[in-house]
């Protein structure tokens, strides 16, 4: 035999060893295969989780403490047979406005003209507090009611009475009395809430009691323009009509917010909803507890945002703080030494990310401490104190907040025509005596100045921080701004008695 027939033959060899090495893997494994396949169901290890999370063990412990609200009331109805319950007020063109009214259970089912009151029964849902029987529900739940009824878990009913409610945040405190000390659960603390962490909601949607939902922290701090104290967290959990006052739950059983409104076009869950941040409920809760209402600091400023052109206008770095556009009269700001224009940076030493932070950081404040607040005025930084007051029982806001300042995109020229403010023209525009400066005699059509809104009959009472009273103090102040090469300039313009700063951009030829 050859050498070359030789090493043909161990090729073959070593061929053959692995072929029959294979055989023997597919011998040894295929009856390990089938056994896989035909075992039976039965003996699937129970302690296994497959699948999502379950949240069984939690929907057991928390249900009983989740009640349902039945509403019966009264409320005018006028000739547009409005719904029986009043969401709270947004601005006009906010897609929330039309939504929110959805959230409620059940609508009036006519109405024939003004200052009629029609009878209606609508659901909600809430939650029990204490083992003598405190709920936590949403204020325009119970908004209107007559009659409040608070169903258990098991089917238990129990006439409820309302021991406050407040509508700036839209909580209400409801108190039931039984013969039983009553399952509770307890706020919890929703700073620690991170987005992307599970939450289940539990209510009853469409009078559907004791429905349990869950899903994700979708984002925190939300503004939906419902108030001044607006911090939303908003979630993806299903959340429907009459889930309204229900407890949101983080995945260890702790009350992390009060569900509150949906964003949807329909009126049912298209995964965008919101709950009031439970840390922001205790306060609430505690004072609707002690006194029957909530007693907040007021400060008696009117406050906008600081936007791009009006940070520019006023050369400022950046656009943190809350521009002062009004201070009430015989207020703790006017005793304090604040004045319009101010740009309010910080309070006792807090930065404000935020304008609405100082609205929120004014009402936690107790009444009558002395606060230190950090204003920029013309450039320079002062420190002012001011003593904090009680917010009037007239509903005076702590802070009438415009979130859509005038924008200008296009800079052709200012475009206004300018008058003395006479008392004719006082006469003819409707111009409170007590307001001063310049008036809007025209507008040129397409310029900047009719795009940041303002009108004829409007009037110019400051140019960046400097009053002004007659067109020439106007012209001269814009000629001022102007020469320190700022892209714009910052109007105090009045409308209807409302006060704002509203930026107009400079032609760039």
């Amino acid at each position: 035999m050859t050498t070359k027939s030789i090493s043909r033959v161990r090729r073959l060899a070593v061929a053959g060893t692995v072929i029959i090495a294979l055989m023997s893997a597919v011998l040894y494994t295929v009856p390990h295969y089938a056994a896989a396949a035909t075992k039976s169901i039965d003996t699937i290890d129970n302690n296994v989780h497959y699948g999502p999370p379950s949240f069984a063990d939690l929907a057991d412990k928390v249900r009983p403490a989740v009640v349902s609200i039945i509403v019966t009331g009264k409320t005018e109805v006028s000739a547009q047979n409005m719904p029986q319950f009043q969401a709270p007020q947004f601005p006009e063109g906010s897609p929330f406005g039309e939504f929110f009214k959805h959230f409620q259970f059940g609508m009036p089912g006519g109405g024939n003209g003004n200052g009629m009151q029609q009878e209606f029964q609508a659901a909600g849902s809430g939650f029990i507090i204490t083992a003598d029987g405190y709920v936590v529900t949403n204020n325009h739940v119970v908004d209107h009611a007559t009659e409040i009824k608070v169903i258990m878990n098991d089917g238990t009913k129990y006439e409820a009475t309302l021991k406050g409610r407040d509508p700036k945040t839209d909580l209400a405190l409801l108190k039931i009395k039984a013969d039983k000390t009553l399952p509770f659960v307890k706020l919890g603390d929703s700073d620690h809430a991170r987005v992307g962490e599970w939450v289940v909601a539990v209510g009853n949607p469409f009078g559907l009691g004791g429905s349990v939902t869950a899903g994700i922290i979708s984002a925190r701090g939300r503004d939906i323009q419902s108030g001044p104290f607006d911090d939303f967290i908003q979630v993806d959990a299903p959340i429907n009509k009459g889930n309204s006052g229900g407890p949101l739950f983080d995945s260890e059983g702790r009350v992390i917010g009060v569900n509150t409104a949906i964003y949807s076009p329909s009126g049912g869950n298209v995964g965008i909803a919101f709950a009031i941040p439970s840390n922001l409920a205790k306060q609430v809760v505690a004072d609707l507890e002690t006194n029957g209402k909530v007693v907040r600091g007021w400060l008696g400023v009117q406050i906008q945002p600081i936007t791009a052109e009006i940070a520019d206008s006023l050369g400022l770095k950046d656009q943190h703080g809350a521009l002062v556009a009004a201070v009430e009269p015989d207020s703790p700001a006017q005793h304090g030494g604040i004045k319009a224009g101010d740009v309010i940076l910080s309070m006792n030493g807090e930065k404000l990310d935020n304008f609405k932070d100082l609205s929120k950081q004014v009402a936690a404040t107790p009444v009558g401490s002395e606060s230190t607040v950090q204003v920029e005025r013309q450039g320079e930084m002062r420190d002012l104190k001011i003593q904090i007051g009680t917010m009037p029982s007239d509903d005076v806001k702590l802070a009438l907040a415009n979130d859509n300042p005038s924008q200008n995109d296009e800079t052709p020229k200012i475009g206004v025509y300018l008058a003395e403010l006479t008392p004719e023209a006082r006469q003819q525009f409707h111009i409170n005596k007590d307001i001063n400066g310049v008036l809007v005699a025209g507008v040129q059509p397409g310029s900047p100045a009719a795009k940041a809104g303002i009108q004829p009959g409007n009037v110019i009472s400051m140019v960046g921080q400097e009053a002004v009273k007659s067109p020439e103090d106007v012209i001269s102040q814009v000629k001022h701004v102007a020469s320190e090469k700022k892209s714009s300039v910052l109007l105090m313009v009045e409308h209807d008695g409302i006060q704002q700063f509203v930026a107009v951009k400079f032609t760039k030829a």
